[in-house]
């Protein structure tokens, strides 16, 4: 009778979370379906069945705007992405290490400093990034969107790399001096290879959160030959309302590739940083 009721149990939590699932899948699924079906089909027939299958969204979205292709969209998204996640991973690895091997006066002081910047909301610190950039002439460039995350500006990857570092023995550390390791040797040798699954972590936030920003894309960029993807999604909604739904929905499922077989690769990385930084 256990066995059977725990059994019993097992479906009907295996069916409540496939349900939920599926709840979760539509809006994909329904953008998918959307996508291979003719304009004057998107919005009369809603369900995900695909009457009149059709590739034509795709080829009138991959046209793009201002005579530029959504290539050119992805190869700056790519770029930009690209750049950020190289930016985070140095920059970020190198304050946790700080932050958690070394001995320096007041590091207890700048580690609560870095995490007090968490509390600050972006639109606070919008107006003057904004206008130091003007200054600096960095406005309508990828410099905006990608500087600050070589300085170490994302303090929640520094402390998510802080935890897991401190869950490394020091013994290692010791074993490394004696063998003639100094601090830069310690980290590229020792720290750095046992933080991977931290480390992708990161790049796969990173990634993702730079991938699908627009608000700071949509401010810093003009030029229509710079446009990443959400800036090129957003421009074939047309405000008069002659938009082309189906070549928006054709590459928005474009723009989802990248991310899901980036996840899809790095999965179980990705399941193991989050797991043992939580753990540390």
């Amino acid at each position: 009778m256990l066995a059977n009721g725990w059994r019993l149990e097992r479906v009907v939590l295996q069916v409540l979370v496939s349900v939920v699932a599926v709840a979760m899948l539509y809006p994909v699924l329904w953008l998918l379906s959307s996508s291979l079906k003719p304009s004057y089909d998107i919005f009369t027939d809603p369900s995900l069945w695909v009457h009149h299958l059709t590739f034509a969204n795709y080829v009138s979205g991959w046209k793009g705007i201002g005579g530029y292709t959504f290539a050119r969209f992805f190869l700056n998204s790519t770029v930009v992405a690209g750049l950020s996640v190289a930016g985070n991973v140095l920059a970020c690895s190198l304050t946790a290490y700080a932050l958690a091997r070394l001995h320096f006066p007041l590091r207890r002081l700048w580690f609560a400093l870095v995490a007090m910047t968490m509390m600050l909301p972006f639109h606070v610190t919008l107006i003057p990034q904004y206008l130091i950039y003007h200054e600096l002439g960095w406005i309508n460039t990828i410099l905006p969107l990608v500087v600050p995350h070589w300085l170490g500006g994302d303090a929640f990857f520094i402390i998510m790399l802080v935890q897991f570092m401190r869950g490394i023995p020091r013994e290692l550390d010791e074993s490394a001096r004696i063998d003639g390791c100094g601090v830069w040797g310690i980290f590229a040798k020792i720290v750095f290879p046992l933080c991977v699954p931290a480390v992708i972590t990161t790049m796969l936030f990173t990634f993702y959160w730079v991938w699908d920003d627009f608000f700071s894309q949509m401010i810093y960029l003009n030029d229509v030959s710079r446009f990443t993807v959400p800036l090129g999604l957003n421009s074939m909604v047309d405000q008069s309302g002659n938009s082309n739904w189906g070549g928006l929905f054709a590459m928005s499922v474009l723009s989802l590739l990248p991310v899901v077989v980036l996840f899809l690769a790095c999965q179980r990385y990705f399941v193991e940083g989050i797991v043992t930084t939580g753990l540390k």
